[in-house]
């Protein structure tokens, strides 16, 4: 056999084996991906539009993060200001609900979305995934005496009508309102996410919060920390996932999940290796 039909076949049969090692993986479910900020890279994040959109592309998952407004309205929105993703300025804390409700998005012109809205949506849909993550980090915006005012009133909002078969987690990089809602709800399911790889440290910190589910950067992670962390009765989910080599990464991981900002992609992708 000449070198260069050697050298097509030799890729083409690792090709076909990798292919085959997905096909498998999507067949047993594993890992469940979601929308991070309902699909960021797809649609225009943390938007009731995105939240939409993924659904109906077939996403059985999506990631959202929650702010509070000055007088107590649950919004969503990711950063401590609302001038990269919205047509306004500085942070949403400092605005009346009844202001927060007329500020748009840049890209589309949508209000910014409450928490109440995202609900409504969803609660005939069954069997969801739902991360609902605190946004509770910078401690000017939200000093210890804010916390517990906060985490009652997200742990009401989304425990008030959770749809069958559904899981809707509370999840936080900042402990405290992970601490508060598992003091008010000794059986909410929430999650301690870190900014650096698996390590026995982000596991011990899971453990005296109560956590059994541990978000963790994909890269710099191991296969070995992934399986410890299972045998002690973890789920683990892995981020970022910006592109499909993200998705692969967590594959060979061998995360329970990945938090992905391309979804319908990945879904597309699992889909042709499942035919």
């Amino acid at each position: 056999m000449k070198p260069f039909v050697f050298l097509s076949f030799l890729l083409s049969g690792i090709f076909t084996t990798s292919f085959t090692q997905h096909a498998m993986a999507a067949e047993r479910g594993k890992p469940f991906h979601f929308a991070h900020r309902g699909g960021a890279y797809e649609f225009e994040e943390n938007t009731l539009t995105a939240f939409r959109s993924s659904y109906e592309a077939g996403i059985r998952g999506c990631e959202l993060d929650i702010r509070m407004t000055k007088d107590g309205e649950l919004v969503i929105l990711h950063d401590d200001s609302l001038q990269r993703t919205h047509q306004g300025e500085g942070p949403v804390e400092n605005l009346q609900a009844e202001e927060a409700r007329k500020v748009l998005s840049k890209k589309g012109g949508e209000p910014l979305p409450l928490l109440a809205d995202f609900l409504k949506y969803f609660a005939d849909k069954p069997g969801m995934y739902i991360e609902f993550e605190m946004k509770t980090s910078n401690k000017d915006l939200y000093p210890d005496e804010r916390i517990e005012a906060y985490a009652r009133k997200i742990h009401a909002a989304v425990t008030a009508k959770i749809p069958e078969g559904s899981t809707y987690v509370f999840t936080s990089f900042d402990p405290r309102p992970l601490k508060a809602v598992k003091a008010l709800d000794p059986d909410a399911e929430i999650m301690f996410i870190k900014g650096g790889p698996l390590t026995p440290e982000i596991l011990q910190a899971a453990k005296d919060i109560g956590a059994k589910r541990v978000a963790c950067k994909m890269e710099g992670t191991t296969r070995l920390a992934v399986k410890d962390a299972q045998k002690q009765g973890f789920i683990v989910t892995g981020w970022p996932g910006r592109t499909m080599e993200d998705y692969f990464l967590g594959l060979g991981l061998g995360v329970d999940a990945i938090c992905t900002d391309i979804p319908v992609e990945v879904q597309k992708y699992i889909e042709r290796a499942r035919q």
